[in-house]
């Protein structure tokens, strides 16, 4: 293995420092004590931005539709039907179950929504549709009733298409608000702004923060740091569309991993050339070009069996798979967040267009973990039936022998007593109670 450019390798504390902790701990409690005088100062503070409501009402957010020309509305609803299509082809695969163990018990399970969420769609440089559409269409079709956007203007304007997207993906409420005050309004509530139970959606690292110290209290989708992009190539690879692909994930953000694994010298060296020549002409080279130089790696393995193995040690966020055979990952890979098989499919895809969803885990997280989806929405919570006389006896014989040998004794009598009912069992603290008064 050879390590042709060397970058960085960020982890979870990278992203947590000392003093965003202290912040958004501090904006938390603000809000805990203040409620809606605290979300507006915050909101003054970091976005200058105080409108007489944060939400939207339904006159405005029709205004703000009607300043999107055609071709973005007919590609917002194409982009959606993708999204939609998926999230409910995954819910079917999610029976509801139920079993008889034994001759009358019955067990099972329902999948059981969330009843409200909030979606997070950041904002800061440009509006971010298909946050909106990942994290609230999905959603919905899980059967969460409730759905909350938050999202935070853009130099001091609505952004118009988030709100569009977040309008047809079917948020009931929409709030113009960002930043760690909109997660601890959707997360702690106040006074106009009821709680949710669970917060989905990228943001940056003081949102990342915030979510991190609410989950608990709340439920939220997973943890998240900067994007990042591994591409899987050998000699078949073209190594013009590693290198627009590998800048098209950098141009994120500056602290944005983009990685190469290849068996090919000769694809490693022509994608640096390749960068070499693309990044001054890219509008977005600035950002790109940082991420680049600091988190940009290339890495030559001697063959295959190395070249998975150190792909599957990055546990990257997105997997691309440049190789002649591309769909070998789906068995050789295991720790990564989505897979991008073969040069007709990149991550710009599913970040975008595709259908499957885009919060995807990062800093390593692929390793428990996969992405958002219909599941997260959804609580599969157990039940449990005996309708069979006899066999809860036997239960409540097999239940007090577990429990005691555990020093449960409370336990052991709620077994004990339908022992007794079912099969007539006596025991000493039942000797002066009418088991069947």
């Amino acid at each position: 293995m050879r390590i042709i450019k060397q970058g960085q390798q960020k982890t979870f504390a990278d992203t947590t420092q000392a003093n965003i902790e202290k912040a958004v701990a501090d904006a938390l409690q603000n809000v805990r004590d203040n409620g809606d005088a605290a979300v507006r100062e915050l909101s003054e503070k970091f976005d200058g931005w105080t409108p007489e409501s944060f939400r939207l009402t339904d006159e405005q957010i029709a205004g703000y539709i009607a300043e999107l020309d055609e071709q973005t509305l007919e590609d917002l609803h194409t982009v959606q039907n993708n999204v939609h299509r998926f999230a409910e082809a995954q819910l079917a695969t999610m029976q509801d179950l139920e079993v008889e163990t034994q001759p009358g018990v019955f067990l099972g399970h329902r999948h059981v929504p969330i009843a409200a969420t909030g979606a997070y769609i950041p904002g800061g440089r440009y509006p971010m549709m298909a946050s909106a559409h990942m994290t609230i269409i999905t959603a919905k079709a899980a059967g969460v009733q409730r759905v909350v956007a938050c999202t935070p203007p853009i130099h001091g304007e609505v952004p118009a298409a988030t709100v569009a997207a977040a309008h047809f993906a079917g948020a009931d409420e929409i709030y113009v608000l960002g930043g760690v005050q909109a997660i601890a309004a959707m997360a702690i509530g106040t006074p106009s702004i009821e709680p949710v139970n669970m917060i989905a959606g990228p943001g940056n690292a003081f949102v990342a923060e915030a979510k991190r110290q609410m989950f608990g209290e709340i439920g939220i989708d997973l943890f998240a740091g900067p994007t990042e992009v591994l591409i899987v190539a050998d000699d078949t690879a073209d190594p013009l569309t590693v290198a627009v692909d590998l800048l098209s994930q950098a141009e994120h953000g500056p602290e944005s991993p983009a990685v190469l694994v290849t068996t090919s010298d000769r694809v490693a060296r022509q994608t640096v050339e390749n960068i070499e020549k693309l990044l001054p002409g890219m509008p977005t080279g600035d950002t790109a070009g940082q991420a680049w130089r600091d988190y940009g790696q290339i890495i030559v393995c001697d063959g295959e069996e190395e070249m998975w193995e150190v792909s599957n040690g990055f546990a990257s966020e997105h997997v691309q798979i440049f190789t002649a055979e591309p769909r070998d990952a789906l068995d050789r890979m295991h720790d990564y967040g989505a897979l991008f098989l073969g040069e007709g499919t990149c991550v710009a895809y599913g970040d975008k267009v595709i259908g499957t969803n885009h919060v995807l885990p990062t800093l390593g997280a692929a390793r428990y973990t996969g992405g958002l989806w219909v599941g997260k929405f959804l609580k599969t919570c157990t039940f449990q039936e005996v309708r069979d006389n006899d066999a809860s006896g036997e239960l409540g014989r097999l239940c007090g022998r577990a429990a005691r040998v555990e020093n449960f004794d409370g336990h052991g009598r709620s077994g004990d007593l339908r022992a007794a009912k079912a099969l007539g069992d006596s025991f000493d603290w039942l000797e002066n109670v009418d088991v069947h008064a």
